[in-house]
């Protein structure tokens, strides 16, 4: 084995797709969406990391994804926003981590993978405000996805997910996209269900 440096990664994630109130993929990769495809974009939003040697703090990454109705058919299509924030090296580093080349959750997801549609630096914005989450990318994406607050919970607390099979993590908070205008890497949608977590952790 060639020696690699190691790299990880902190920050917090929000996602908007395209399925009903669950996404049955959230279930199971294997359990079919509830169109003929699932489309869904990733949003990370990075507060603390580096990526062999490069410092990533700061930095805000978004993924979009147009899969067959069962995820585990695999010939994804995929495409990548880098914030303009990034250097050129920033740049480099987070889109090998993203694009599964360099281990972690996303290397797990690689075979499925089918098209590489390229990746690009956009203007990302990203407002966690409470319960609510917005997203704004220049290259085509705008949503805003709210956590949900089961009916009689009096702690105010939102429902969590666990024991999924998520690239991101395997408790998240389930949310409902309130308005959303996605239409990016030739890839549209409207946003139906959503995920948030505050806080995520990323290494390899």
């Amino acid at each position: 084995m060639g020696a690699t440096m190691s790299w990880n990664l902190r920050g917090s994630y929000v996602e908007t797709c395209s399925c009903e109130l669950m996404c049955p993929c959230n279930l199971s990769f294997d359990h079919g969406a509830t169109y003929d495809f699932c489309r869904a974009s990733l949003v990370f939003d990075i507060r603390e990391g580096a990526v062999e040697g490069t410092d990533i703090a700061g930095c805000k990454v978004a993924i979009i994804i147009d899969t067959p109705k069962v995820m585990t058919d695999g010939n994804w299509r995929v495409g990548v926003f880098v914030g303009d924030e990034a250097s050129d090296g920033q740049f480099e580093q987070l889109v090998r981590v993203f694009g599964g080349q360099i281990g972690g959750p996303m290397a797990g997801l690689a075979p499925l993978i089918g098209e590489m549609l390229g990746a690009e630096r956009a203007t990302i914005e990203i407002d966690d405000d409470g319960l609510r989450h917005s997203v704004r990318i220049s290259g085509g994406i705008d949503f805003d996805v709210e956590d949900i607050v089961p009916f009689g919970v009096e702690s105010g607390e939102p429902v969590k997910f666990s024991g999924m099979f998520h690239p991101v993590a395997s408790d998240l908070t389930m949310a409902e996209a309130k308005w959303s205008r996605i239409n990016a890497f030739g890839i549209e949608y409207e946003g139906r269900t959503g995920l948030s977590t505050s806080d995520f952790s990323w290494a390899a």
